[in-house]
């Protein structure tokens, strides 16, 4: 009896490895950035490093602003 316990144990125990490994490689399907609050400010284009489209696979469509000072600010249209 003690036998039969141990190899149903190992089992579990196998199947949720199997789960816990599956679910960490599935991280790589979501994006990196998404936003979901948007400013509307004005920001000086000398002040502009980078513009970047977000992710198709965000629920809110829009841009990410990369500033001089770092600051990464969300934006529903390309800010003019």
């Amino acid at each position: 009896m003690k036998m039969k316990m141990s190899c149903v144990c190992l089992a579990l125990g196998l199947v949720l490895l199997i789960a816990v490994s599956s679910d960490a490689s599935d991280t790589a399907a979501h994006p990196d950035l998404c936003c979901f609050k948007f400013e509307s400010m004005k920001i000086p284009p000398n002040k502009i490093i980078k513009v970047e489209k977000l992710d198709g696979r965000c629920p809110n469509p829009g841009y990410v602003v990369t500033t001089v000072a770092g600051k990464k600010i969300c934006f529903e249209n390309y800010p003019t």
